[in-house]
C-alpha cells in the first residue's frame, strides 16, 4: 500500500475556490475520513486525488511518486462510488473481472482475485448471481470487491454508504473497519456522517469553505476541538455553544479573550443548585436521554441524562457544567487553550 500527501493544493470553479492551500499527509495504511457539510470540499479533493477533477496548483504524490497531472488509471488506486454503477446483465464474477479483462490479466490470476476478493467480501456463494438478485448491501459488497481486484495502493470511498437503510450501514461500517484490517490498506473515505467517522477512521480530517480545519484521532476531535466549527460539527447531539455572556458561561465562570463557551450534553450534570432551565423535549432512546431545555436567559441547552430520570415536558430543574470539560473560543472562533 502506499502514503498520500498534499501541498498547497488549490482548485477553483470559475471565481469559485473550492479548495484552499490543502496540505496533509496520510500515512501508509491508515483509514483517513473527510467529513464537512455540503460544499465544504470533501467530495471535491477526494476526485482530485482520483484525478477525476484536475487542480489549479500544488501538488500530490502517492507513494512518493508526483501523480499531480497523471491520468486516473495510471494513478495506481481504486475508487467506489456512491451508486454501485454495476452491469445489470453480468453475473458477479463477471463484474469483478470485467476491468482485469480488459487489462489483459491472465485468466488464471483473474481468477484467484475474483475467489479471493469474494472470500473476502463474503460473496463466494453469489459468484453466479447478477446483480438484480442482491440486495442493496451485498451490490455495495460487489463495487467493493471489483476494487480489491485492481490491487489498488490506496483505495478511494466517496459516501459509499448514503444509499443504505440505517441498519445496513452500520452492518457494512463493520465490514469495511474489518476490510481495512484485513488488507492492510491505505483508505480515504468520504462522508457526511460524522457517525461514521468517529466509528471508522484512524484520522479525520474536517474541512470547512475548502480548507482543512483540524485533522487527527476522532477523540482528539472530540475532546479538544482546535475550532467553534470542529466543536459544533463533531458530535451528536452537537457541543452546546453559548455566548460566554450568557448564563451558563458566567457560571462557569468566562473571561477574557473568551466570546463563546462549549460543554457537551454528557458534562452537563442534573444538579439540586447550579443553572436553572425548563425541559422543553426529551429524547428516550432506553439507555439513555436527552434534554433539550431553556434557560432564563433563552439560551438553548442539550443535557444528557442516563434515562432514568423522571423528568417532564415544562418542568423546571437545574444543572451544573463539569468545568474541566469546558471550552472556550475567541472571537475568530480558534480554540482558546
Amino acid at each position: 500500500m502506499a502514503k498520500v500527501n498534499l501541498l498547497n493544493v488549490n482548485k477553483y470553479y470559475g471565481n469559485l475556490q473550492a479548495l484552499t492551500d490543502v496540505t496533509l499527509d496520510i500515512a501508509d495504511r491508515a483509514f483517513v475520513v473527510f467529513v464537512g457539510p455540503s460544499g465544504c470540499g470533501k467530495s471535491t479533493l477526494l476526485r482530485s486525488i482520483a484525478g477525476l477533477e484536475g487542480v489549479d496548483g500544488g501538488t500530490i504524490e502517492i507513494d512518493g511518486r508526483d501523480v499531480t497531472h497523471l491520468e486516473p488509471a495510471d494513478r495506481d488506486l481504486s475508487m467506489v462510488f456512491q451508486s454501485y454503477a454495476l452491469y445489470p446483465h453480468m453475473t458477479v464474477r463477471a463484474n469483478m473481472d470485467f476491468g482485469m479483462k480488459v487489462n489483459g490479466t491472465a485468466p488464471d490470476e483473474r481468477m484467484r482475485r475474483v475467489d479471493d476478493a469474494a472470500r473476502i467480501l463474503q460473496l463466494t456463494d453469489l459468484l453466479d448471481r447478477k446483480p438484480g438478485q442482491l440486495s442493496g448491501g451485498q451490490r455495495q459488497r460487489v463495487a467493493i470487491g471489483r476494487s480489491i481486484v485492481k490491487n489498488p495502493k490506496v483505495f478511494l470511498f466517496d459516501e459509499p454508504l448514503s444509499n443504505l437503510d440505517a441498519k445496513l450501514r452500520v452492518q457494512m461500517r463493520i465490514e469495511l473497519e474489518a476490510l481495512h484490517k484485513e488488507l492492510g490498506a491505505t483508505m480515504i473515505y468520504v462522508t457526511h456522517d460524522q457517525v461514521e467517522a468517529m466509528t471508522m477512521a484512524d484520522q479525520i480530517v474536517v474541512l470547512n469553505g475548502g480548507r482543512v480545519e483540524q485533522v487527527g484521532p476522532p477523540m482528539e476531535l472530540y475532546h479538544r476541538p482546535a475550532s467553534e466549527f470542529v466543536a459544533g460539527f463533531i458530535g451528536s447531539p452537537a457541543m452546546n455553544l453559548l455566548p460566554a455572556s450568557s448564563a451558563l458561561g458566567q457560571a462557569a465562570g468566562a473571561a477574557g479573550e473568551a466570546t463563546t463557551i462549549g460543554i457537551r450534553p454528557e458534562h452537563l450534570q442534573l444538579s439540586d443548585a447550579g443553572l436553572p432551565v425548563t425541559l422543553r423535549v426529551k429524547e428516550r432512546l432506553g439507555g439513555e436521554s436527552y434534554l433539550y431545555a431553556t434557560a432564563e436567559d433563552g439560551a438553548q441547552i442539550v443535557v444528557k441524562t442516563d434515562g432514568e430520570d423522571d423528568l417532564e415536558t415544562g418542568q423546571s430543574f437545574h444543572i451544573a457544567p463539569q468545568m474541566a470539560r469546558m471550552h472556550r473560543f475567541a472571537s475568530d472562533g480558534r480554540a482558546l487553550r
